[in-house]
């Protein structure tokens, strides 16, 4: 049983997920949100308020731009994309206080978040696969 519990307690120190980054953001938690995809997937879309940071550039740009202080949290794609653990490692190994967002950007898209590219705001969809979703009750 200690070894469950404590693989179980690490894990979650290391990762959250959409839903609950969702609900930092809106308690005003502080932390910096961060897509370490690439410039081709950012431009098609991102999380509102993330900031713009591939994993490749996380060593160069991170003590520059960002204060150790304040907690990371990292996302790429989806859970079949290993991007926001590479840049985790690399914001652990600058000594950051990191945690990846598991589910990545699908997920988070999946669950109804507000997203948004160049032109503004995306149409945001709930899907039921991934969540519960409330219909309507007509009168």
């Amino acid at each position: 049983m200690t070894e469950a519990i404590d693989y179980f307690s690490a894990k979650l120190r290391l990762e959250t997920d959409s839903s609950d980054v969702y609900a930092a953001q809106k308690a005003g938690e502080e932390f910096v949100l961060v897509d370490v995809r690439g410039d081709e997937a950012w431009a098609q879309g991102r999380v509102v308020g993330a900031l713009h940071m591939p994993y490749r550039e996380i060593a160069e740009r991170a003590p520059r731009e960002l204060s150790r202080d304040v907690p990371v949290v990292v996302y790429c794609w989806s859970p079949g994309c290993n991007a926001g653990a590479k840049g985790a490692l690399e914001f652990a190994k600058l000594g950051y206080a990191v945690r990846e967002m598991i589910g990545g950007y699908e997920y988070w898209v999946r669950e109804g978040q507000p997203v948004e590219n160049d032109e503004g705001p995306l149409p945001r969809t709930f899907d039921a696969q991934v969540m519960v979703v409330r219909t309507p009750v007509s009168s």
